[in-house]
């Protein structure tokens, strides 16, 4: 690691016998992602995956609220504002340590206890093992202020049953330890109370026989019983006919997501259906990483995104003016501005895994 990661404590790295330990570590920020953080964990995660005394990686967040709120999104709406080029930097590297952690060699354990959502869904939910407790709340809600899911969102919520992940990227709902589960955001429950002796024992003890030890069933969920109407609403051609369905069908829940819905940013809906829809098509991770690039570069120029910052974490006002205000008011030609190509020497590239464990970039 270089010298000035010791003056740097926003993530935090540690062996503990068999297992190597990041920490977020800026708990009154919820531990939301720097561009300094990305680029160190990045680091490290390549060093331990030659280090033979390495069996697995762990990764958790400081503090009681949550292992990650997402990125730094004051720093994102003043770039925009500003119209410079650091987040399109942050997020080139982002996208490239989620793709890391999806082809991580080793086994790479996200502990998802608390608030997990944005970027702290890109840190976690691509990990072969991801543990969450009765305290997860789990979510990319980006479309509350102007943004699309990016981090892997589209491609982990395209691939979630039936229309759980349209329902999710569209509303920006949390969900806890149960719809994650059946959300395939998820793989394993553990209480809360006792991550401290789990992470304890995987310094000495297998992952697999510490796994079968501490893993148990949660409180059931909502999601599933909700199947039926997600599934036949969700399937709709257009953001604007899903959400007549939902307004249509009688159960108040269908209402209430109609509602939700509604009061999120109209353009970055239909651009995020479209994101999902697609992300379904390119099917591996780095296609869709690339793809989100694109959109989400291309929000930097979008009103939507600094208006929705604005009203939700600048001002806090909750009242953000969306332009344009309605659904109807957003053509094909908007939606598809967010995914013109970006130039040649502006892309992200990333190349598929041609053997297991392993990714490049170029």
């Amino acid at each position: 690691m270089k010298s000035e990661d010791a003056v740097d404590d926003t993530a935090l790295f540690d062996i503990q016998g068999r297992t190597a330990v990041i920490t977020l570590n800026r708990p009154k920020a919820l531990n939301a992602l720097t561009h300094p953080m990305v680029r160190r964990i990045s680091e490290a995660l390549t060093a331990w995956a030659h280090d033979p005394a390495v069996a697995q990686v762990l990764i958790c967040g400081a503090g009681e609220r949550g292992l990650c709120a997402g990125g730094d999104i004051r720093a994102i709406h003043d770039d925009a504002k500003a119209g410079t080029t650091a987040s399109a930097d942050f997020w080139r590297d982002e996208y490239r340590l989620n793709a890391q952690i999806a082809r991580y060699p080793k086994p790479y354990v996200a502990l998802m206890d608390g608030i997990v959502m944005g970027g702290g869904v890109g840190v976690s939910a691509h990990g072969s093992v991801r543990i969450v407790t009765e305290r997860s709340r789990v979510a990319m809600p980006e479309t509350g202020i102007g943004f699309v899911p990016d981090v892997g969102g589209t491609h982990l919520l395209g691939r979630a049953p039936g229309q759980l992940g349209t329902h999710l990227a569209l509303t920006g709902s949390a969900v806890g330890a149960a719809d994650a589960l059946l959300c395939d955001l998820a793989d394993h429950f553990v209480p809360a109370g006792r991550l401290p002796d789990l992470t304890a024992e995987l310094a000495e003890v297998p992952l697999r026989e510490v796994l079968a030890r501490y893993a148990s069933r949660p409180e059931p969920g909502e999601l599933a019983g909700r199947r039926g109407w997600i599934d036949a609403c969700y399937t709709a051609d257009t953001v604007e006919e899903i959400v007549e369905r939902l307004s249509g069908h009688g159960d108040p829940a269908a209402k209430e997501a109609a509602e939700t819905i509604l009061a999120k940013s109209p353009t970055a809906l239909k651009v995020t259906l479209a994101a999902v829809r697609r992300a379904r098509e390119l099917g591996l991770l780095e296609r869709v990483l690339a793809q989100e690039f694109r959109v989400s570069c291309n929000a930097l120029s979008s009103p939507d995104l600094v208006e929705g910052i604005r009203a939700q974490v600048v001002d806090k006002d909750r009242n953000p003016r969306w332009s344009p205000a309605a659904l109807a008011d957003v053509t094909d030609e908007d939606v598809a501005r967010y995914f013109a190509p970006l130039g040649a020497d502006r892309e992200l590239r990333l190349e598929p895994p041609f053997t297991e464990g392993g990714f490049g970039s170029g």
